[in-house]
């Protein structure tokens, strides 16, 4: 690759740094002039959408409805529920004085919606009929994130989706919490081609005011957890504090159980970081912008013709339904395409020149492996490119699923733990009496915590889980009673 338009730092030496070098060369995204804040770009928006189409239409097949409520919260609002307050004390980001002349009360840039749209279901439930709500808006939040930012990973405003839902009864409640805990492992597991651990977040460590916190947890390369999303169990709580009740069959008035769930711009960096390589990134077919890469390769003489068939491939494919980009710009050489497009992760590359259009063939390149494969018959090559994206996609999510088994290392005292912690990257799995000093214990020492109360492995996705669960045997670090097994990493 040129200098220019290639890579610059090995992954594996800085991966920091070459994460930030791969998102802006491959056009994801940019700093902008706000510290702490991004510039997401096309590229990087074409993935966005994608995601956001493929999840929205799982939320609407089961119940959700779209809704959007304002970026501003009054403070009235925003302190009915004083868990929320103090959890997102330090992010909660205010307008100023001058802002709110025409206002009686502060105003907060929402660093989530739960009190608002509380608020609202407290003005629009009356009847058990109209359970369950289901809300989900896309929107943008502020967190004034005061630590190292990055674009995707940490900023102080990003994109994301957060439903919102109120129900008659607790286990109608439960059942919402794990079916989009398991629709967002869905998405990363078959769209972004990334295994993952779901279970629950500690109690320490759970959303502000919630029952419970389940999570989704993806391991990266660099060793560390990304949480990829979550979704809350809330219990009455909120509903108490908002006032959402109803009148159920016997006409007596109840009290509501709530849900919030989310899932952001946050998983596009775990996209990056989980396949991206040397030469940039590496997407999954499922979810990439663009899956196919048509580029022709002439001589002055046969340029019409070979362009001519050339497109008549990429048109072939796009009959597919795939997504495909034709690349004839005259003023870039066919080397040059190569490296951009292999910088932008595009998983399937056909190059055609005199040879392919003579024998009606194509030549092949997979993004994740490189395997090149020449005279490919065209006819039969359109019939099975579908087959061959799924290989692809197969083949990542293998790599990463035995990557993935190879560092979850089983600790039996503090000692283990900080010593495989120190000495190895993934997750160390120990038993855990549920006591926030004992964690703090690890952390202070190596830096990790825990990232997530796995649930029971024989368990079906999306089961529903009894946080009470215990194990048998002692705590790894203090020796008392455990109660759970607990995944500690570090993380993003």
């Amino acid at each position: 690759m040129t200098q220019e338009l290639g890579v610059t730092v090995d992954k594996h030496k800085d991966v920091h740094e070459w994460y930030s070098e791969v998102v802006r060369k491959a056009e994801l995204a940019d700093y902008s002039p706000v510290k702490g804040c991004m510039i997401i770009k096309p590229y990087g928006m074409r993935l966005w959408e994608l995601i956001k189409e493929k999840l929205d239409g799982k939320f609407k097949a089961t119940g959700a409805q779209n809704a959007y409520f304002p970026l501003f919260i009054p403070s009235d609002l925003l302190e009915k529920e004083s868990e929320i307050v103090e959890g997102f004390d330090l992010e909660v980001a205010w307008l100023e004085e001058d802002g709110e002349k025409d206002q009686d009360q502060r105003l907060a840039i929402r660093p989530t919606s739960e009190s608002i749209i509380t608020d609202y279901m407290s003005d629009e439930i009356r009847s058990h009929r109209q359970l369950p709500m289901q809300l989900n808006q896309w929107a943008n939040v502020v967190r004034w994130e005061v630590s190292d930012t990055r674009p995707f990973l940490r900023t102080r405003e990003f994109l994301w989706q957060e439903g919102h839902t109120a129900h008659a009864t607790d286990e109608s409640a439960e059942e919402e919490v794990m079916l989009r805990l398991d629709q967002y492992r869905e998405m990363i597991q078959e769209e972004f081609a990334i295994p993952s651990i779901t279970g629950y977040k500690p109690e320490h460590d759970k959303f502000p005011g919630a029952k419970y916190t389940s999570t989704i947890e993806t391991l990266m390369p660099d060793g560390r957890s990304i949480q990829s999303g979550t979704s809350h169990h809330l219990g009455q709580h909120f509903a108490e504090a908002f006032d959402v009740t109803f009148e159920d069959e016997n006409g007596e008035t109840q009290t509501a159980h709530t849900t919030s769930w989310g899932f952001s711009t946050r998983v596009i960096g775990a996209i990056v970081l989980a396949h991206g390589d040397d030469d940039g990134l590496v997407m999954p077919p499922n979810i990439a912008p663009i899956q196919t890469v048509v580029v022709p390769i002439y001589q002055e003489d046969n340029q019409e013709e070979v362009e001519e068939y050339a497109e008549k491939v990429a048109e072939d494919l796009e009959e597919k339904g795939l997504r495909v980009e034709y690349d004839d710009r005259e003023h870039r050489t066919p080397g040059y395409k190569f490296n951009e497009w292999e910088l932008k992760g595009v998983p399937l590359r056909i190059e055609v020149g005199p040879n392919e259009m003579e024998d009606q063939a194509v030549t092949t390149v997979r993004r994740d492996s490189g395997d090149k494969q020449m005279g490919l018959d065209r006819e039969q090559f359109i019939d099975e490119v579908e087959q061959r994206l799924d290989e692809i996609q197969k083949s990542m999510y293998s790599e990463l699923e035995d990557y993935q088994q190879e560092n979850i290392r089983e600790a039996a005292s503090k000692q283990e733990i900080l010593g495989t912690i120190g000495k190895s990257r993934g997750y160390v799995k120990t038993k855990w009496c549920g006591k926030e000093e004992c964690e703090t214990e690890i952390k202070d020492q190596v830096a990790a915590e825990i990232v997530v109360l796995p649930f029971e492995e024989d368990s079906e996705p999306g089961e529903i889980q009894s946080e009470e669960d215990h194990v048998e045997g002692e705590c790894a670090i203090c020796g008392s009673k455990a109660k759970r097994w607990a995944y500690f990493a570090k993380n993003y």
